[in-house]
């Protein structure tokens, strides 16, 4: 299968993987120059493309001249938009299959003229939209071809001395034949024929040339294989510092230890730019003593901090990366990562004449230098989780650009962002599901130095990092599929073997795409395991959200989707031991489980070590019932599952959210969908925009974690199936697909964020979730909802807090006209608008409020004085600056809750500059920064209740 750079894929439902159907085809004439036309014919299962009545099918083509560079046909389109240009015309149908045909003028003018001459074509034919196509099909071009028929070109031959390899091939016409080893001739044909056998015997490790000439044209035409001698597989025992995958040794730079778990592959040999990719004996890797099925090897004579590339490859040729290298280099993806913008400065070259992925190794790489060592986590309980799309967040797409937001998110007053899924996916351009090394972060952002620079400001500002992980499947790059896998067109990729001892041949749950992952295999949960503790450990994340986990079982099948969504002990035991891993790394690691299932199983894990306070958070999709009360209808529109209880979890353990990346906006569908009355029209912008802010009131508020889809916050109103060019679309014969997964606009990009209303919606949300997250009484499990009405009511209440604010009311209006609304208080006297703390009193708890439409109301039974003009907790640790810039070998700094606390001060780059011990708790202190050159610099107070950054700017 041809993998697209361009390819944009996903897991999440009703999304699939690219379906491969198998063709026949013929050409004519057979065998053609450049200059010539050809018309291809193919035979296709109609019902499998989906086209029987539109025989809508198109051509994907691409060539290769004799440089070998690789360039797309000009007529293309896109991979989701074929254009209409290489439309085939259908001829007829038959029992189901049908005939088309394909004819270019001339080969050289279909492929766009290329300057130097073309040696192969290939093509595929596909869907307009690409959900389904065909094998490639790969031609040369030239009426005298020659074939190599065995070995194959390229191949390496392992094998003893004295072995016979029956050298065979194909000529298009009568040809003359030489075979050398290592540049000496050992058979030249006597007569000119159009086949070649020669049984050669083995003597020494050859580089083999087979050369045809055509006998009337002269055309020469040369393939080569090497043959390697080999010799027996050493055992000896692993050195204690390595396990699978890429082990440094600490104590000696010049060497890397390289380690592989591959039964039944009689051998491996490590290829790599420390020995010209070439398979030798000195590079055949040992099995371990005590676990025969792991090899491993370690390679001398490194230049400390220089980038080696390497690759396995197995005793059958299957040749791949290290599944578990931090760092890989695609020929697929690389070449365009940096084509508009220095997205990964000093990227590693690829390693010309090689396939597939290659693994990077660097000894004695420099450590990042982390300011927050040990962060300390919001509570489960109060996680408010900004959920964002790199690719979609800011115009640039990067890291760096995402460094740049951190402010904003930090003004909005979240606590943590959760981003989709980061590790090395097929392609530049993707959700992220379609994962193919889940211990390697993605290179289309930026580099790892650039990521943990985020997260490290992140922590900085009190802002958790949580992944999204697709661990239910791998694509067809990952090494562990690609080591045991049936390969029909010979491309290196292929469905899993019956003895792949990672995934499933069939999946065994009905949501499945790509290839599945067999979680009952130790094999399996050894990767899972290590994946976990890479970026726990490496990058300090704080936490996962695991997509996708229905499809854990082994219990179903692909058909069942009843068995698939009811409770499974399998998959209940074996997230349960996940959960365990994961909080032996790190005990307050986040664990966010996308079930989305019945509520008997979910309980298991919410509940599980809930007096330890653990517990896995559960999404909690309530997408629906928010969006009927914001479009103004009342059906369906009880949203009281926001409630813990009312799944049974022990604790606050459900995540609720009303948007997520898998979700319709809710703005869109207020403008498109919502109702009206008279004058009040929820269609319109303002008045939609408003209602956002009452939507926020009534899910914020409410106790436990919640969930924000990026730019929620600014009435992001982009359908979520907006196509690249901004047209809306779905799915059809005849139109590209719905577009779902294709890239967006960023709100940053639209100005979203300096348009009034907009910005409105944003500080009230920002307001929400001041009052939310620095307010004790909302950190209860005393609440309770009332909704289905159009007219919310949430009462919260805590009692042991030790703070006069023990009560709130939250009360709102969906309809489309005022309503008087009963608030039932829990008690008469003085009550305030927690919004603008304005006091007024309560004679009666059942007197009515008048609330306008889209407008909403917070009360409490005390004003909401526990925060600061700064809008942080009076007991929490503040740190600023009077003046910013500073001069004059001065710096004025204001701080809150500093006892016995110190301020370091930091360059752009972690080095400590600088360290004074502040005087008092609170207040104002000038301190000296004399010797500080000009520039930008990080200050950090460390006190007994906490840690606050600020940053400084010299002149």
């Amino acid at each position: 299968m041809k993998y697209f750079y361009t390819l944009v894929l996903a897991v999440m439902l009703p999304f699939f993987a690219v379906a491969q159907q198998v063709i026949t085809y013929s050409v004519n004439p057979v065998s053609f120059d450049e200059t010539d036309p050809i018309t291809v014919t193919f035979n296709v299962n109609e019902a499998a493309y989906g086209v029987a009545t539109s025989h809508a099918l198109y051509l994907w083509a691409w060539s290769i001249d004799t440089n070998n560079v690789q360039v797309d046909c000009p007529t293309n389109g896109t991979w989701t938009a074929s254009n209409p240009t290489n439309k085939l015309s259908y001829v007829s149908s038959s029992a189901g299959t049908g005939t088309y045909t394909y004819t270019m003028n001339t080969v050289k003018s279909f492929y766009g003229n290329r300057a130097n001459p073309l040696s192969k074509i290939g093509f595929l034919v596909k869907t307009i939209n690409g959900n389904v196509q065909s094998q490639d099909i790969l031609l040369n071009v030239g009426k005298f071809q020659f074939n190599l028929t065995n070995p194959l070109e390229g191949s390496t031959n392992v094998v003893t001395s004295g072995t016979i390899i029956n050298v065979t091939g194909t000529s298009s016409l009568p040809a003359n034949y030489v075979i050398k080893a290592n540049g000496t001739p050992v058979y030249t044909s006597s007569s000119a024929s159009t086949s070649l056998n020669f049984p050669y015997t083995v003597t020494q490790n050859a580089a083999m040339e087979v050369i045809s000439t055509g006998a009337a044209s002269g055309t020469v035409v040369s393939k080569s294989f090497t043959i390697s001698l080999s010799v027996p597989v050493q055992t000896a025992t692993i050195p204690s510092y390595m396990r699978q995958g890429i082990s440094y040794d600490p104590n000696d730079p010049t060497k890397v230890g390289l380690a592989l778990y591959a039964p039944l592959k009689p051998y491996v040999h490590v290829i790599g730019s420390f020995n010209n990719w070439a398979v030798n004996a000195n590079y055949l890797m040992k099995r371990d003593t005590t676990n025969p099925d792991l090899y491993w090897l370690e390679i001398t004579g490194l230049t400390p901090q220089q980038v080696y590339t390497f690759q396995y490859r197995t005793a059958d040729g299957i040749k791949v990366a290290d599944p578990y290298s931090p760092l890989v280099l695609s020929p697929y993806d690389d070449p365009y990562i940096n084509q508009t913008s220095n997205v990964y400065p000093n990227l590693p070259v690829y390693p010309a004449g090689q396939n597939f992925e290659v693994s990077v190794i660097q000894t004695a790489k420099p450590a990042y230098n982390w300011t927050i060592t040990s962060f300390a986590k919001p509570a489960k309980e109060n996680l408010i989780v900004y959920e964002l799309l790199v690719r979609d967040f800011t115009t640039q797409k990067t890291w760096q650009a995402l460094i740049d937001k951190v402010a904003y998110l930090k003004s909005l007053k979240i606590n943590a962002v959760e981003l989709m899924p980061v590790m090395e996916f097929d392609g530049n351009s993707s959700w992220g599901y379609n994962t193919a090394f889940h211990y390697a972060l993605d290179k289309a952002y930026g580099t790892p130095e650039k990521f943990k620079e985020f997260i490290d400001l992140c922590h900085q500002n009190g802002i958790a990092i949580i992944l999204d992980i697709a661990l239910n499947h791998a694509t067809g790059r990952s090494p562990i599929e690609r080591m045991w896998m049936i390969d029909p067109d010979g491309d290196g990729f292929g469905d899993p073997a019956a003895d792949n001892p990672y995934f499933n041949q069939v999946a065994k749950h009905s949501y499945s795409v790509f290839n599945d992952f067999n979680h009952s295999k130790p094999e399996t949960k050894y990767y899972v395991n290590r994946v976990l503790e890479q970026w726990i450990k490496e990058y300090k994340v704080d936490g996962f959200r695991w997509d996708l986990t229905k499809g854990f079982t082994q219990n179903c099948t692909a058909n069942d989707q009843a068995c698939t969504n009811a409770y499974q002990q399998d998959r209940v035991d074996i997230l349960k031991g996940y959960a365990d891993k994961q909080w032996s790394y790190d005990p307050t690691s986040y664990i966010i489980f996308e079930h989305l299932g019945s509520d008997n199983e979910e309980q298991q894990w919410a509940n599980y070590r809930i007096s330890e306070g653990k517990g896995v958070m559960m999404w909690d999709k309530e997408t629906n019932p928010y969006n009927q009360n914001t479009m103004g209808y009342a059906s369906d529109s009880n949203f009281s599952r926001v409630n813990f209880s009312a799944h049974g979890f022990s604790d606050r353990r459900a995540m609720s959210y009303g948007e997520s990346h898998d979700e319709e906006r809710l703005m869109y569908k207020n403008l498109t969908y919502g109702a009206s009355a008279g004058s009040y029209n929820v269609k319109d912008l303002a008045t939609s925009l408003e209602r956002q802010k009452a939507y926020a009131a009534v899910f914020l508020t409410v106790p436990g974690p919640k969930m924000i889809w990026q730019f929620a916050e600014l009435g992001f109103d982009k359908s979520i199936f907006t196509c690249e060019n901004g047209t809306v679309n779905t799915d059809t014969d005849s139109t590209p697909g719905d577009c779902k997964l294709d890239p967006k606009s960023s709100a940053f990009g639209l100005n979203y964020d300096t348009n009034a209303a907009r910005k409105s919606v944003y500080d009230t949300w920002a307001k929400i979730l001041e009052l939310r997250l620095s307010s004790d009484v909302f950190n209860t499990k005393t609440f309770t909802v009332e909704s289905g009405n159009l007219m919310p009511r949430i009462y919260i209440s805590n009692a042991t807090t030790a703070s006069a604010l023990k009560n709130v009311v939250v009360l709102a209006n969906f309809t489309l006209t005022s309503q008087n609304i009963v608030p039932d208080f829990p008690y008469t006297g003085s009550w305030y608008n927690l919004m603008d703390n304005n006091s007024f009193t309560v004679s009666s708890t059942n007197a009515p409020i008048t609330i306008e439409p889209g407008g909403f109301r917070i009360f409490g039974n005390a004003s909401a004085l526990a925060t600061n003009e700064t809008g942080q907790n009076k007991n929490a640790v503040s740190l600023s600056l009077t003046t910013n810039p500073v001069s004059n070998g001065t710096a004025t700094i204001r701080y809150t809750n500093a006892k016995s606390g110190s301020v370091a001060i930091y360059d752009m780059v972690g080095t400590l500059v600088k360290t004074v011990q502040v005087s008092k708790d609170n207040g104002d202190e000038n301190i000296s920064i004399n010797g500080l050159k000009t520039g930008m610099y990080l200050m950090q107070l460390k006190s007994e209740k906490g840690v606050a950054v600020t940053k400084m700017i010299v002149k």
